[in-house]
């Protein structure tokens, strides 16, 4: 069990997490139709959406409410009106989803009676759904943010299930900020192999996969239609993964009475034998020949690349359900979690990572406990390659945000080919650093350094 160390600064030199509102945000942006709207400050939408854009090499539909010195005294509902009817008017979204910022948070308005009675006497809204998730800076990351959205969704669109319903061969995956695009596309994909109907909430494999739409849209463009999150609660099961989507499954749970399995990870091959074997139960089927095929080259892959791990020194730094998944899955290949950094102390999952502690910290906790521990490997995000170049170790990106890389969202870490990917990935990094000898690293007449006695000779003989 890993000591969790809490964070004892007052600051943080090079910050490790993104806030909640941004999470929030990101979950917003997996509804069809949607656009994202912090109550805040224009300065904090649009740090968000420098991020978000960066990372994922789109157009990002973020909005603002835009709150200024007197609103934020005197407080932000009109602004908050005020925006909403503006959007509806120029973009005429299906969706609107709101996160509330530090700045409006700070002041403790009602947010949702405001709400609430904005959509009573402005009949412009009508048509539009309006989520509201409470979503403070100074409290939590992504991972926070991400799963208060998504509880909030569930809260105000699924509809409760109708006594003596028939389930219908449907199975809700709620998946965690930390899975891209490509693993929610993969996942998809697994549970239709079992002849069974996936309603993935949220979806970003639609809206942010990164591709060309064949017309202007000033919304999100795909993700989870809102019709298809009404009838949530006729599923069969409902899966989700990471331990910060445990609330959104037990809300969704207790509204509907649809039973929930919580995956803490699918990266590996365990946790991916415990999903096929649910899916198998759900469908009433054996799985199919292909995925049987996937598991086998799947340990193929560990035999071939057990070697490159075993021993060796690595240090993640991640939010709490990435680094679980991330040290779960190089420890269990053999290589060592010398240095752990969360950006939150937020999961009961923590003192479950392979590590002998768990720093609460930033990046420069990261770097320092990185140099001292004599890492071999640096596994984080684009932030911290700073701190690979200082102490000359390689770095793995992985979380988000990935700036310095393409194809972030197209990364494949879950399921059977997806821990096959990312175990391959960490091997070729490692092997890379493996230098061959050459011929200069050997001297015809190696000279021999003996010491006994206080007394140092050339060889041996001559002491």
């Amino acid at each position: 069990m890993a000591v969790i160390v809490p964070s004892r600064k007052g600051y943080a030199v090079n910050p490790l997490k993104s806030s909640a509102p941004l999470g929030a945000a990101l979950a917003y942006l997996g509804i069809e139709g949607a656009v994202p709207l912090l109550h805040g400050s224009q300065g904090c939408t649009s740090f968000a959406l420098v991020l978000s854009v960066r990372h994922f090499k789109e157009a990002i539909p973020l909005q603002t409410t835009a709150m200024d010195e007197v609103a934020t005294i005197l407080g932000g509902t009109d602004n908050l009106e005020e925006a909403l009817v503006n959007l509806k008017t120029r973009m005429k979204p299906k969706f609107i989803g709101i996160a509330s910022t530090a700045l409006v948070e700070t002041r403790g308005e009602d947010f949702e009676g405001d709400l609430k009675t904005i959509l009573r006497r402005r009949s412009e809204l009508d048509g539009t759904k309006v989520v509201f998730a409470s979503t403070p800076d100074f409290h939590g990351a992504l991972e926070d943010g991400w799963a208060k959205a998504v509880t909030a969704i569930i809260a105000a669109l699924v509809e409760p299930r109708s006594p003596g319903a028939d389930a219908f061969r449907q199975v809700n995956l709620l998946p965690g900020i930390h899975q891209t695009p490509a693993d929610i596309e993969a996942l998809r994909q697994l549970i239709e192999s079992f002849d069974l109907h996936p309603v993935i909430l949220p979806d970003l494999s639609g809206s942010l996969d990164g591709h060309v739409p064949d017309r202007y849209v000033s919304t999100s463009f795909g993700g989870t239609p809102l019709e298809a999150i009404a009838p949530m609660g006729r599923a069969l099961h409902t899966i989700a993964i990471g331990e910060h989507m445990r609330a959104p499954a037990l809300a969704l749970r207790d509204k509907t009475g649809v039973p929930a399995t919580l995956f803490p990870t699918l990266t590996g091959l365990e946790p991916c034998d415990r999903l096929v074997t649910l899916l198998s139960r759900l469908a009433g089927k054996p799985a199919p020949q292909a995925l049987r095929r996937q598991r086998s080259q799947l340990v193929d892959s560990m035999l071939d690349s057990h070697f490159h791990f075993s021993g060796k020194r690595m240090a993640i730094a991640a939010d709490p359900d990435l680094l679980y998944c991330l040290s779960m899955a190089v420890s269990g290949m053999g290589a060592e979690v010398v240095a752990a950094i969360s950006s939150t102390a937020n999961s009961p999952l923590l003192d479950r990572i392979p590590a002998e502690r768990v720093i609460v910290g930033d990046l420069a906790d990261f770097e320092d406990e990185a140099r001292a521990a004599g890492a071999e490997l640096l596994i984080t995000h684009s932030h911290g390659r700073q701190a690979a170049a200082r102490l000359g170790v390689p770095l793995m990106r992985a979380g988000f945000p990935i700036f310095d890389r393409l194809g972030a969202q197209h990364r494949l870490t879950v399921g059977y080919v997806g821990t096959r990917n990312l175990l391959y990935e960490i091997a070729n990094i490692v092997q890379g650093e493996i230098h061959e000898p050459r011929p200069g690293d050997f001297s015809p007449s190696p000279r021999i350094i003996v010491e006994e006695s206080g007394h140092v000779c050339e060889t041996a003989s001559a002491c």
